[in-house]
């Protein structure tokens, strides 16, 4: 299974990403080792999450939320509470 996921800093901007072990992933951007974008947040908190069979599926997902502006981002979250 390949998760997408969004995550929010501390300073309320949206990181999206996909992964095939979120646990894993997760601990790797609170070592600061992965994607560089979130190396200059002090904290974020995952607020989002769907699941796909396909790494081709997820990317596809993650493609079409990056493409969304902000607002539409923040309304997707507050659909899915």
């Amino acid at each position: 299974m390949f998760t997408v996921y969004i995550l929010r800093t501390n300073k309320d901007t949206l990181y999206i990403g996909q992964t095939n072990d979120l646990e894993k992933r997760l601990k790797t951007h609170e070592q600061k080792k992965g994607a560089k974008y979130l190396r200059g947040f002090k904290s974020f908190t995952l607020v989002y999450q769907e699941t796909y069979k396909t790494r081709s599926e997820a990317l596809k997902r993650e493609y079409e939320l990056k493409q969304l502006t902000k607002a539409q981002k923040e309304r997707l979250l507050r659909k899915s509470r």
